[in-house]
């Protein structure tokens, strides 16, 4: 389990994990699942498009998220978030409809960037993954006063004018560099759960950022190195376990908050 091709696997998969639960942390922070459940199925269509013409899928994964975020930021102030959000993806989607019809040679490697193929990660992936992975937690680390601000206290961000619509489309474009590295580990279905459980659940057990953020990135891990283990023994699909568990880890985290008691603030001495 830890020798030959699964070494790939683990490093590819841990990066992803790291990255999904930094990403995942402002992405419950911020209200903004849905844009992280549409730029990665957007940028599938970038990546059936380079397929069709030969080019690196990890380039067109890449043009078609920021694309996508900056299309979605671009809407988003002209209208309703959620509208925008909806048509950037429909649009997005339909090419990719359009890029798989024009041939079914590529069909095999289509369904992996779907629902991933950790197992049959090339060695050639993993440096760009690990170069993507570096350069998103940087990213969050070198905004992550603008991005708890703008996340937590819009009017106050304004107010000492720190720009919430530059942080938002700042935030959308590390999103895409995220997604571009995640998707043909894990799959642009399972990024979604893999970014959205671990911070869901971290969220609902503290409230403090740095406790919530390093809790989200430990249960990302724990969450893909369970499944790939069990996967491996039980030749169940990945994604099945990823799914669950990202489920299950959420589930736990409310019943873990309606748990454990709040604690009580402290009595000022007399």
């Amino acid at each position: 389990m830890f020798q030959g091709f699964m070494v790939n696997a683990w490093i590819g998969a841990s990066i992803v994990a790291v990255v999904a639960g930094l990403v995942g942390f402002f992405v419950v922070l911020r209200g903004s699942a849905f844009v992280a459940h549409a730029i990665p199925n957007g940028a599938f269509a970038g990546a059936a498009g380079a397929a069709l013409v030969g080019v690196n899928t990890l380039i067109g994964l890449g043009v078609f998220a920021v694309l996508g975020a900056l299309g979605i930021g671009w809407a988003g102030r002209r209208g309703r978030h959620d509208v925008a959000t909806a048509l950037v993806l429909v649009f997005m989607l339909g090419l990719g409809a359009l890029f798989v019809s024009f041939s079914t040679e590529y069909a095999e490697e289509t369904y992996s960037l779907l629902f991933g193929e950790v197992y049959g990660v090339n060695p050639n992936v993993v440096l760009p993954v690990i170069g993507l992975g570096i350069v998103a937690a940087l990213a969050i680390g070198v905004a992550f006063r603008p991005l708890m601000l703008t996340s937590a206290l819009p009017e106050v961000a304004d107010a000492r004018g720190v720009s919430t619509r530059w942080t938002e489309l700042y935030f959308l474009v590390v999103m895409a560099l995220a997604t571009s590295m995640t998707v043909p580990v894990v799959g642009a279905l399972l990024m979604f759960g893999l970014m959205i459980g671990p911070a869901a659940a971290a969220r609902a057990v503290t409230a403090r950022p740095g406790a919530a953020l390093a809790l989200s990135v430990a249960l990302a891990l724990v969450i893909v190195w369970v499944s790939i283990a069990l996967s491996y023994h039980t030749n169940w699909p990945l994604g099945f376990f990823v799914g669950i568990a990202g489920a299950v880890c959420y589930l736990l985290g409310q019943g873990a908050r309606a748990v454990i008691p709040r604690r009580a603030p402290h009595a000022v001495a007399s």
